[in-house]
């Protein structure tokens, strides 16, 4: 797939940028937002510049925002043959508003003229111009910053839009930082067309989300609601797409709990709310014991409905097949009797244990009279 194509260049042309890369992709196929918050020099700029030469036929716009930067330079300078009318117009051509793609380096340095009009484009894909709105194409835009927002300097709404948020250090391994040093590779970067990309985000939709995984996002609500960690539902709604881009862009279509760790740059509103919630995520996907669970649980609920359904066809063949069946729901549940010998505290694990000694029973007592 190309998708992967370009993945792999990208992680061979920029040393120990894994995340990053996988990150931009899924931000990509989700039309989600990210946002790169470190030191100058770390290849933020370069990284995400290639936005706009990977996905032919697309617009790409960039920017570095001072203190003092004016609506013009993102928005476009008012048309003077308007203004002469009395109509404030900006002519938008080649601007942000038309582009699908956008970088903008030092965005928490918005002031309040450019802020309404960023936070508008971002969230709606909308631009007022001259009060009448503009339906902008723009699918991703990548913020860059050396340094978290502050308190009360009022751009907390502007934070809140960059569903994906990402540390970014300077190389880490010495083996790596070597490497980039003597690499004087010329790269030739695999490409797909604007019409490719949006088949591809239309696959993403696709992807599959089982109960499983939104029970488990549930349980991380619930844990970081315990540590006083509360994102909102619009964000939890919103992140489902990372998770589908994140299991596509793996060439799967079903969201695993493994997915759910990507969260852990999503969910948390504050720098000190980083680390808990990172954690929690950590514990809670890489829990064995819900995970064999999720694998049980619709092996077992399989078993049953065969079962049942060959007693209603009543074939020749049906009292083997049920017998069959009765040996593997067996066989699931010495399973669960194990694995609650190694977690003998885990409640669900003795409920579970209870259901399926008891539909099995059932089906038992069908079978001796069938």
């Amino acid at each position: 797939m190309k998708l992967q194509q370009i993945q792999q260049c990208l992680n061979r042309k920029f040393y120990d940028r894994e995340a990053e890369i996988e990150a931009l992709m899924t931000a990509l196929l989700s039309r989600q937002h990210i946002v790169f918050i470190g030191p100058a020099g770390t290849g933020k700029s370069a990284l995400s510049s290639m936005l706009g030469k990977i996905v032919e036929g697309s617009r790409y716009f960039q920017h570095l925002l001072t203190p003092f930067s004016t609506p013009e330079e993102l928005f476009g300078v008012l048309s003077l043959k308007d203004l002469e009318q009395g109509i404030y117009k900006r002519n938008i051509e080649g601007m942000l508003p038309e582009a699908h793609f956008a970088f903008i380096d030092e965005i928490f340095k918005a002031n309040s003229a450019i802020l309404n009009s960023l936070l508008t484009l971002i969230n709606e894909r909308i631009y007022y111009n001259n009060g009448v709105p503009v339906t902008s194409p723009l699918m991703t835009l990548v913020g860059s910053s050396n340094e978290y927002i502050e308190e009360e300097e009022g751009l907390e709404a502007l934070f809140d839009r960059f569903l994906l948020r990402y540390e970014v250090e300077y190389i880490r391994e010495e083996d790596s930082f070597i490497s980039m040093l003597k690499d004087e590779r010329e790269m030739t970067m695999p490409t797909l067309t604007l019409e490719e990309l949006t088949f591809h985000q239309s696959r993403v939709k696709s992807v599959f989300i089982s109960d499983a995984i939104y029970q488990t996002l549930a349980k991380v609500r619930s844990k970081l609601r315990d540590e006083g960690i509360r994102p909102s539902d619009r964000r939890f709604k919103q992140s489902l797409s990372l998770l589908q881009a994140k299991a596509y862009l793996e060439g799967r279509f079903e969201v695993t709990r493994t997915d759910i760790t990507l969260l852990k740059h999503t969910l948390w509103e504050t720098i000190d709310q980083k680390g808990k919630t990172e954690e929690i995520l950590h514990d809670i996907c890489h829990d064995t014991v819900e995970a064999f669970i999720e694998r049980i649980v619709p092996e077992f609920e399989d078993v049953i409905v065969n079962a049942r359904n060959a007693m209603i066809r009543r074939t020749p063949n049906s009292h083997t097949t049920v017998s069959e069946l009765l040996i593997q729901g067996k066989s699931l549940f010495l399973e669960v009797q194990a694995m609650h010998r190694q977690a003998p505290n885990r409640e669900e694990l003795i409920q579970l244990k209870q259901d399926m000694h008891k539909r099995l029973l059932q089906i038992t007592t069908d079978v001796i009279g069938f």
